[in-house]
C-alpha cells in the first residue's frame, strides 16, 4: 500500500544516512587536497565537468539524508535545503583549493558546483515522490 503523498518516510538510523555524506565529503576534499590534480581527460571545460557531476553526486547524498533524517514530505523543500549546503560545501571547497599549490579557487567551478547539486538534489526529490506513488 503507498503511503500518503504528506506522510514523511521513515527514518532510517543516522549513520545509514550520514555515513555516505560524510564518506563522500572527506572524498570530495580529499581530491581537492592534492596538488596539481587534472582530469583523466581532456577537453574545453573538463574541469567545469568534474564540478558538475561531482557535486551531482553529493546533491543526491544530502536529499537523501534529509529526505528521511529530517522527515521532509516535500520535494522543493527538500531541493532547497539540500542545495544551500552543497553550495556551502563547494565554497568551503574552493576556498580550501586556494591554499593547495598547483590547484585553483574559481567562481566559475562554484557555479558548477551548485548547478551539479542543483541537479542531483532535484533529481533525487523528483524520484523520491515518483517512488512514494505520487504525482508532480
Amino acid at each position: 500500500m503507498a503511503r500518503p503523498p504528506n506522510e514523511p518516510v521513515a527514518s532510517a538510523p543516522w549513520y545509514w544516512l550520514w555515513l555516505p555524506v560524510a564518506g563522500y565529503l572527506a572524498l570530495i576534499f580529499t581530491l581537492s587536497a592534492q596538488p596539481f590534480l587534472r582530469p583523466p581527460v581532456s577537453f574545453p571545460n573538463v574541469d567545469k565537468v568534474c564540478h558538475f557531476l561531482e557535486y551531482g553526486v553529493l546533491g543526491m547524498l544530502l536529499a537523501r539524508a534529509l529526505r528521511r533524517a529530517a522527515r521532509l514530505p516535500l520535494a522543493a523543500g527538500l531541493a532547497v535545503l539540500a542545495l544551500v549546503l552543497a553550495s556551502i560545501v563547494g565554497a568551503a571547497d574552493e576556498r580550501f583549493q586556494a591554499t593547495v599549490p598547483g590547484r585553483e579557487s574559481s567562481a566559475l567551478d562554484w557555479a558548477a558546483d551548485v548547478a551539479g547539486a542543483a541537479l542531483g538534489s532535484i533529481a533525487y526529490a523528483l524520484a523520491s515522490r515518483r517512488g512514494a506513488g505520487t504525482s508532480s
